[in-house]
């Protein structure tokens, strides 16, 4: 049997084993014996803090004017113009088709009718970072509701799902408002069918949960624990930092406010001789209480009462090492937030190629994450299934055998925008010498630079331009059927001919 670490001892009584110890960060002693010691679970941190959390992040949104701009810099980089998707058919007719079919409803999927598909994708972004997670409802209309699909996406806030709500249905546990199975798979949400803190509805009073099976609605969030069932805003740990130094740049402004009221003072001397003449001579004038007006005018130098004597304010600066700490608190708050310092102030004061580079690599490292693990999988992904089974079944795509190779179909890849050049002409470089290379093809390069547009497309384009070209006469630098990189003529080694002038010319 393991002894106690302090029964552990040699022939002397002296202990051999202090286990309690290995470890400093497991230290029990006085000094870390308040700190971190909580083995709850993830849901139950969640359950007793979330509303709270969520109530101070929206807050920090609304007042403070770098979260504002941060969060929204955020959710540009995540969504961009949008994340696009391809269908991977060999049809090319078929592919055509679904994804005008899909265009179309982009303008209408929005239930409220406000944005469109790809700005309810930036809503719910938004929503994700200062809540911490976001619902999407799927809703289906009726005739005279919709122009290309019968399906309606709803956004409901973090706030119709209750938190606190535990509760037995169908045999089922609710947690934090989800129903599971015996093995904790989602089976249903219970959601408040008004928004609870919406004061300016008559309905409120009289809200109630109704059930929403899994297949009918997306739960968007980010999981940063095993098992966790509610998402976490995602400025949690910059809270309290954020709230303290907002606090102290208002105290400093304010008091550079009040003391810049004081211009000085006029303090009255004890000793002075008596001079009947007032101020040596001058006569000034007195308000209606009877003071002393000493005006005071650029570049004069005026005599004041006698005894009187003027001290101005020498308001007390910030020190020298003021800037300095301000940068530090932001820049841990903008590693909180998950996005850059330049990009939480706009402050650009030193930065140099490589170092915005390295940065944005990184950023950019983490916001594909977010695109394909959440915002692409969670949100699109279901999205784009229910669509298609509602296209299809609508009569608005006519598909044969789409229920017997719907997997098939629904083979689609997801296109964020891509990233915008830090040196346009480095990186073109690069894509070109990639290429070159055999490390990437020209497809992957397109996709990447351009969400909305398919290599067929370009190579399309393309072939049109060097034809109108040719056929007005046109040479251009940029067209190196003709032209060398540095913009000389060179001499076509291949004419394009269509297949029959090649047979002529082989006989």
């Amino acid at each position: 049997m393991l002894l106690p670490a302090h029964k552990i001892v040699d022939q002397y009584g002296r202990p051999i084993l202090r286990m309690a110890s290995d470890f400093e960060g497991a230290a029990t002693g006085r000094r870390m014996g308040s700190w971190g010691t909580s083995s709850a679970g993830v849901n139950s941190t969640l359950f007793s803090s979330l509303n709270t959390l969520r109530s101070r992040s929206r807050e920090l949104r609304r007042n403070n004017p770098l979260i504002d701009g941060g969060v929204d810099t955020y959710a540009a980089n995540i969504i961009g113009s949008g994340i696009n998707p391809r269908w991977r058919l060999e049809d090319k007719n078929l592919k055509k088709e679904i994804q005008e079919l899909w265009n179309d409803w982009t303008k209408e999927s929005d239930l409220l009718g406000i944005n469109d598909f790809y700005g309810q994708q930036t809503l719910g972004a938004n929503a994700m970072i200062d809540a911490g997670e976001f619902l999407s409802r799927f809703i289906t209309v009726g005739p005279g509701e919709y122009n290309s699909v019968p399906l309606k996406i709803q956004l409901l806030e973090a706030d119709h799902l209750d938190a606190s709500y535990y509760d037995i249905k169908n045999n089922n546990e609710v947690r934090m408002g989800i129903e599971i199975d015996k093995l904790g798979r989602r089976l249903a949400y219970w959601i408040w069918n008004e928004h609870p803190g919406e004061l300016l509805s008559f309905r409120v009073a009289s809200a109630q949960r109704i059930r929403v099976s899994k297949n009918d609605m997306t739960h968007v969030f980010k999981p940063v624990r095993i098992g966790q069932m509610r998402g976490r805003p995602w400025l949690s740990s910059i809270i309290v930092k954020m709230h303290e130094l907002d606090q102290y740049s208002d105290a400093e402004l304010v008091r550079k406010k009040a003391a810049a009221m004081f211009g000085g003072f006029i303090i009255e001397k004890l000793n002075y001789e008596n001079n009947p003449s007032g101020v040596f001579g001058r006569q000034l004038s007195n308000d209606a209480n009877g003071n002393i007006i000493v005006a005071l005018e650029p570049g004069t130098f005026p005599e004041l009462p006698v005894g009187k004597e003027v001290q101005f304010s020498q308001p007390a600066d910030v020190g020298i090492t003021y800037e300095s700490w301000i940068k530090q608190q932001l820049r841990e708050i903008a590693t909180g937030m998950g996005i850059t310092y330049e990009q939480l102030t706009t402050d650009l004061t030193g930065v140099n190629y490589s170092s915005i580079r390295a940065g944005l690599l990184e950023f950019r490292r983490r916001v594909n994450q977010l695109q394909h693990q959440i915002i692409i999988h969670q949100f699109c992904r279901p999205i784009a299934e229910r669509w298609m089974d509602t296209a299809v079944l609508c009569g608005a795509l006519k598909i044969k055998d789409y229920y017997e190779n719907r997997r098939k179909y629904l083979r689609i890849e997801w296109r964020p925008d891509g990233w915008d050049w830090v040196d346009p002409v480095k990186d073109q470089l690069g894509e070109q010498m990639a290429i070159r290379n055999g490390f990437k093809s020209r497809s992957q390069v397109v996709a990447e630079r351009n969400n909305s547009r398919d290599i067929e497309t370009v190579d399309e384009e393309i072939r049109e331009d060097n034809v109108r070209a040719d056929e007005a006469g046109l040479v251009f630098d940029s067209d190196p059927r003709r032209t060398s990189a540095s913009g000389a003529m060179q001499t076509v080694i291949e004419e394009v001919m269509n297949p029959k002038d090649k047979g002529k010319n082989n006989e």
